[in-house]
């Protein structure tokens, strides 16, 4: 499909263990393939999102479980196999949002196994000294948007949105023309929100 981008690049801030920020991210894939759209992923981390907020007790519990893979990633970039981190974020995702392997630390180990870097690497998941280094990224995802926002948040243009929220991914010309209208809303200066009900049947793959 030939189309003309309205913006052309996009940095999505991501949490490996968020639905969301997988079905967003696996949207943004497609518009690159259908479009050459130029995407930017980085990691941020929900757990650091959540710190100090009321959660019910199953959600609290899932923010607690989702610093170790955070923590993971986050010692990947800081070492030599920085450049694998779009392919970890990939490879751990499918295996938990599209396989449905919700034990992290066999996950964790499998995807450091299947991108050849050291196992060791694991060792972060339960090493809170990278929690400062999360917090850092994760402010560089949510100051634009007065530190609020959950995951993903997406910097297009001079703007960042928490969003879009999405259910299932959109494939196609369809995958392309949302994303015209997500960055015509981006470089329309008076958009501020916008906001529907969410169907709840998630579809990752």
């Amino acid at each position: 499909m030939e189309t003309t981008l309205i913006v052309p690049t996009v940095t999505a801030y991501l949490d490996p263990t968020c639905p969301f920020a997988w079905i967003t991210s696996s949207w943004l894939a497609e518009v690159e393939t259908q479009s050459g759209l130029a995407v930017r992923r980085e990691l941020m981390s929900l757990s650091v999102v959540n710190e100090g907020r009321e959660l019910e007790a199953w959600y609290r519990d899932y923010n607690e479980r989702a610093w170790r893979p955070a923590r993971v990633a986050a010692a990947l970039l800081a070492s030599p196999h920085a450049d694998l981190w779009t392919d970890f974020y990939e490879v751990f995702g499918r295996r938990r949002h599209v396989d449905g392997l919700r034990d992290d630390a066999q996950n964790l180990a499998l995807t450091l196994h299947e991108l050849g870097v050291p196992a060791e690497l694991a060792e972060a998941a339960e090493d809170p000294s990278w929690d400062a280094d999360l917090r850092n990224r994760t402010k560089a995802a949510t100051v634009p948007l007065a530190d609020d926002g959950g995951t993903p948040i997406l910097h297009v243009a001079d703007r960042a949105f928490f969003g879009p929220v999405l259910t299932a991914v959109p494939r196609g010309d369809a995958a392309v023309r949302l994303w015209q209208a997500v960055s015509t809303l981006a470089t329309t200066p008076s958009f501020s929100e916008i906001k529907g009900t969410r169907d709840e049947r998630l579809q990752t793959s």
